[in-house]
């Protein structure tokens, strides 16, 4: 049985908040990093975990990159579909969204979707955008500190680059 990863009052929210054009796409500054990783490990195929609206696919092929599969997910878009496997999963400011009690099981279902390699950011300032039911829609703001130990129990660290306003993370799933 999957485990729930999002409430229902906050997937509605997560909902309203991508009709803002603006909420959903900042995914696309990372493709060239996500190109860089894709070639380092020879990645045929690519799974966007909280896609959006699919603004790392567009810029990826604006770069000239559709030699892989592309796979989104994101529960504000019910119409792609369960979290698919492959060799590169991407979870671009994604994981200061959700809810507290459901960040385990949003990485245990992270973890599985995983192939080879995983690219995760993560902001750890307040979002410029609110909701409703909540004041931030980061509603995770903690340091790379608090972050890392709770990675490292799905995952191994390949590489970790700290930014201005959080860090990316490049992990290898624990073997199984």
């Amino acid at each position: 049985m999957k485990k729930k990863t999002i409430s229902a009052k906050y997937l509605e929210q997560q909902k309203q908040l991508h009709q803002d054009p603006d909420y959903g796409n900042n995914a696309a500054l990372y493709a060239p990093l996500v190109v860089l990783y894709a070639d380092q490990f020879d990645a045929k195929s690519i799974s966007d975990y909280g896609a959006g609206k699919c603004s790392l696919q567009k810029k990826l092929n604006k770069l000239g990159r559709q030699d892989f599969k592309y796979f989104a997910y994101d529960p504000a878009f019910p119409d792609y579909g369960d979290p698919k496997q492959a060799d590169l999963v991407c979870c671009l400011n994604v994981l200061e969204h959700v809810e507290p009690p459901y960040l385990n099981a949003v990485l245990q279902e992270l973890r599985k979707t995983v192939k080879t390699i995983c690219l995760i950011t993560i902001q750890f300032v307040p979002s410029l955008k609110s909701c409703p039911i909540v004041q931030n829609s980061h509603l995770i703001q903690k340091p790379t500190s608090w972050w890392i130990p709770k990675l490292c129990e799905y995952f191994e660290i390949v590489e970790l680059e700290s930014t201005e306003k959080g860090f990316w993370v490049v992990l290898e799933p624990h073997s199984k």
